[in-house]
């Protein structure tokens, strides 16, 4: 996707009061920021270029292509579709949006687009790689080869294309033609280490291990970072009875990534052969941390725990088991036997005789031609699904979720094989991040905010704040951030001296609303919120109009009421719940008058569009976020927290549009929430 640029370190020029930008100048310096893979930085410059100039179709190219490679395929989508209305001749603009539409699962979209640009560049290698990939998506395997055939007609010494079209011939089970293939992609290149790991799990599948071990050995000498060639042939010296070979490549990918799922997993369960029981559980413990989803990996950490006498832990794993997979009759016998080992007979028997039942009513539904799932009953089995072949039996991939293969090693799935083969690891891959689903914090009115990857100021400008900064009441300019900064030992010390010097003004005169006011910012940035709420607490009563102490004032108490709700957990005499229904009360009330006397200051609303959400208040919450967006177009934290909020009510397809538009605007973490929710 990369195309060669002039590197020419270029500043951005402003004029005038309307900020008129140099086009060209921020559409060159977006696509520096690109060639060097700092994708979140080139979109702000190309969203500069399209708020100027809409009716360019480059700048949308652009800011796809680095959508693309955030994964955000929708947005990309959405911009390639806004570029060719503009320019239907742009033949990138229908290589890209087909690859969108492919990663989004639209296969048909993306042969389309696919056949569209062909008919522009019918020799097109990416084109015609890419549109056989997609048959294959589809498992129109003759498709597949026709068009690989093409490819490799038009670009005969092209090795990629040798390689996709033996994939292809062993997904059709052309065993023959498949290795033929990959021998021709090896002849082709000797130094391609995909071709030898292709050929492989070729070798893998039919049960020539040695050959395969050999071809994974060269493989890891010419990639020795990829770590799918090394959880692979652990898998084959495992079949090979070298246990100790396949421990090693399972340590050699900790090595390199020490929470490698598949890795972790299936050296867990080699472990757990071998009778190593609690470093064992250590490894699921990880997976488990990495993915809490995993199911494979609970329940062979039951298995461990029961042989571990760790009974409870078994019977909470087994709970969560069972209710993701209620058909799985195993799983009720065992946790019968763990209820038991824990003394709770009525349980054990229930759960025993439930089992006994389930297994007759669903012995019943096959004899019928159903088709028994852990999660469910199904009409009819998958058409296209193929038989398993006998090494298959033995393993899973890791997209396998069906919980009657708790116990077989984990491949590295050929999908993945290929796909790394030819993605370069990027720096600007913000969305392979473990980022935490959370609503962005709450704004304040502070001094101090950390350091971000992108300057948001003007988008954060706001009329009540820049009045106030610009009478000049207190030292320091306010500013509203979400991100607050820590002090360094010189900024707590001028704060504690600031406390003293606005306490000697209070002394002099104590209906001195403004020094409460700067007092109680000195107090809230040094932690002490008690006295923060009581100084803007006189601050209210001395001046009603004062509504920046209304504002902040609920942000502290919010703060406060996290903190006590806390320390209140550990005192059962208390009840935290309802403390903090009032407490919360009071804090509306604060966001409430502010909005109704300042209805333009967007961050009141956006607060108290959070406390609504935590409340589960969602559809208030939504409002909220949807007036906060309408006054500040380019607010950034509202799309992200709306996006959460209609995610959590099932409205995926607005809730990723939200979250695309949040990264769009900076929102680094969006991206990895997106990945997360578009993932398979």
């Amino acid at each position: 996707m990369k195309r060669t640029f002039l590197f020419i370190l270029l500043s951005i020029f402003f004029f005038s009061a309307n900020a008129q930008i140099n086009t060209n100048r921020v559409l060159t310096v977006g696509k520096n920021a690109f060639y060097f893979e700092d994708y979140i930085l080139s979109i702000q410059y190309f969203n500069q270029v399209i708020k100027s100039k809409p009716y360019l179709a480059e700048p949308y190219l652009y800011r796809a292509m680095a959508k693309l490679n955030l994964d955000d395929y929708k947005g990309a989508e959405n911009d390639l579709t806004f570029c060719l209305e503009r320019n239907p001749f742009l033949i990138h603009a229908y290589l890209y949006r087909g690859i969108a539409r492919q990663y989004s699962g639209d296969i048909e979209g993306a042969i389309k687009d696919y056949d569209k640009g062909l008919e522009f560049r019918p020799e097109d290698k990416q084109m015609l790689i890419n549109k056989g990939i997609a048959y294959m998506q589809n498992k129109n395997y003759d498709s597949a080869l026709v068009t690989l055939d093409l490819l490799t007609k038009y670009h005969p010494k092209f090795v990629q294309a040798y390689l996709t079209k033996g994939s292809a011939c062993s997904e059709k089970g052309d065993t023959l033609a498949a290795l033929a293939d990959f021998n021709k992609s090896i002849e082709l290149d000797k130094y391609f280490a995909p071709a030898y790991g292709q050929r492989a799990l070729l070798f893998y599948h039919m049960g020539k291990y040695p050959e395969a071990a050999t071809d994974f050995t060269e493989a890891i000498r010419l990639e020795p970072k990829q770590t799918g060639y090394y959880i692979n042939r652990g898998l084959v010296r495992y079949y090979m009875n070298d246990l100790r070979g396949a421990m090693a490549d399972y340590d050699a990918v900790m090595a390199l990534d020490a929470n490698n799922t598949i890795a972790r997993f299936n050296r867990g369960l080699l472990r757990e052969q071998v009778g190593d029981v609690y470093r064992a559980i250590e490894d699921f413990d990880v997976v488990i941390k990495n993915e809490p989803d995993n199911f494979m990996a609970i329940y062979n950490r039951a298995i461990l725990n029961n042989e571990a006498h760790n009974y409870r832990n078994a019977a909470a794993d087994l709970d969560t088991v069972l209710k993701e997979y209620p058909y799985f009759v195993p799983g009720y016998y065992f946790r019968s036997e763990i209820k038991r080992a824990l003394r709770d007979l009525k349980g054990a028997d229930a759960d025993y005789w439930y089992a006994y039942d389930l297994e007759q009513k669903l012995r019943k539904e096959r004899e019928k031609g159903k088709i028994i799932t852990g999660k469910a009953i199904l009409d009819a089995p998958d058409k296209n699904a193929k038989p398993e072949d006998d090494t298959a039996k033995k393993t899973r991939e890791k997209s396998d979720k069906d919980i009657e293969k708790f116990n077989r090693l984990v491949v590295y799935d050929r999908e993945e094989e290929i796909k790394s083969s030819y993605q370069n690891e990027i720096r600007g891959r913000v969305q392979d991040k473990q980022v935490k689903v959370d609503l962005q914090p709450q704004f304040i009115l502070t001094y101090y905010e950390k350091t971000e990857d992108f300057d948001r100021t003007a988008a954060r400008y706001d009329k009540t704040i820049s009045d106030f900064n610009a009478r000049a009441v207190l030292n320091m300019q306010l500013k509203a951030t979400n991100n607050e900064a820590a002090l360094t030992d010189l900024q707590a010390a001028y704060h504690f001296k600031s406390i003293d010097d606005y306490s000697l003004v209070i002394d002099r005169d104590a209906n001195d609303a403004e020094a409460y006011f700067a007092r109680a910012l000195d107090f809230m940035v040094l932690q002490d919120l008690s006295e923060a709420i009581d100084d803007y607490n006189r601050v209210i009563a001395l001046n009603p109009d004062f509504y920046l102490a209304y504002f902040n004032r609920a942000v502290v108490r919010y703060k406060l009421t996290e903190l006590e709700s806390v320390n209140d957990s550990r005192a059962p005499l208390t009840d935290p719940v309802k403390k903090r229904s009032h407490s919360y009360e009071l804090i509306m009330q604060d966001y409430a008058t502010v909005i109704q006397h300042l209805p333009d200051f967007v961050y009141a609303r956006f607060n108290r569009a959070n406390l609504l959400s935590l409340q589960k208040n969602h559809k208030a919450a939504i409002s909220d976020y949807n007036e906060a967006i309408k006054q500040n177009p380019e607010f950034a934290e509202a799309y992200y927290n709306r996006g959460l909020t209609r995610l959590s009510i099932g409205d995926t397809q607005k809730g990723i549009a939200d979250l695309s538009r949040a990264g769009e605007l900076g929102m680094v973490d969006a991206y990895g929430i997106i990945k997360k929710m578009t993932a398979d």
